[in-house]
Order: C-alpha cells, then structure tokens, then sequence
C-alpha cells in the first residue's frame, strides 16, 4: 500500500502519533509491531513525552478517541460510582502533578481493581522508571490494537 494509506491505516495504533507509522513505512519485515517500537525506541525524549501526554487520564470525563473509550469501557472506566471517579482523579492529579504526563496502562489486561493497584504502586516510582514504564505500557497497547484489526 502507498504511504498515505498505510499512515490512514495505522494512525490510531499510537494515541494521537502518525508520525510512527509515518516512520515505519517502508521498513523491512513483515512485523509491524516490531517496526512501530523500533519506530519509538529511536524516537527524541520529547517525542517520547509527546507521545505518553497524548494519552488520555483513566476514566477522565473527556471525549476520547475510539480505541480508548472502547479500551477504558472495557476495563469498566467509564461506568465509575462517583466515589470511584473521585479517587481516580485524586490519583490521576498526583500522578501528573508527580511525574508531568499521564497515567498510561494497558488497561485491556487490567480490572478497576487492579488498576488503582497499580496506580498508588507506580506513584512509588521515580520520573525515568515511571516514563520507560508508560512507553512498555504503550507498546502493549499498541500491540492489542494491531491484533484487532480486520
């Protein structure tokens, strides 16, 4: 397929970041995923921040793209109790506040429960654990997303 094609294509893989599939186009091999994160390990640090912070915050009450409203769905984010939305957003406000992006978790692997888990467990952890852990996080999820589609 042309460039444009495959960039249309793959352009949700990665929260709002064409400019991966932009880049992997035309590498050679036929696994894609693999492309895409060699796309991302050879990335800038400030295309890899640009990258976590275009990642919505879980169970905001945001308009979301369809991947993530889909993913956080299934997680059952979007169908909080309010004292439930009330604690993720005491933990989505510390964690930025800590760490300057976005809380980022393959949520489709996840429960409520063990999403909060891991949220007061990551809190722990210092800024450059915290990024490469988000960016392992975004590759799994990136990874669900290509096994999905048609």
């Amino acid at each position: 397929m042309d460039r444009e094609t495959f960039i249309q294509k793959y352009a949700n893989i990665f929260e709002h970041s064409p400019w991966i599939p932009d880049r992997a186009y035309g590498l050679p091999g036929d696994d894609l995923h693999a492309n895409f994160m060699s796309v991302l390990n050879a990335a800038t640090d400030a295309e890899k921040l640009g990258l976590i912070r275009a990642h919505p915050e879980l169970a905001a009450r945001v308009a979301l793209t369809d991947s993530s409203n889909a993913e956080q769905q299934g997680a059952g984010l979007r169908a909080l109790t309010e004292d439930e939305f009330q604690k993720f957003s005491v933990l989505n406000a510390a964690y930025r506040e800590k760490f300057g992006f976005p809380f980022v978790i393959c949520v489709r692997r996840h429960t409520k429960s063990s999403i909060l888990a891991a949220f007061e467990s990551r809190l722990q952890n210092d800024a450059a654990t915290e990024q490469e852990t988000a960016l392992r996080e975004i590759g799994d999820i990136a990874k669900l997303r290509l096994e999905a589609m048609p």
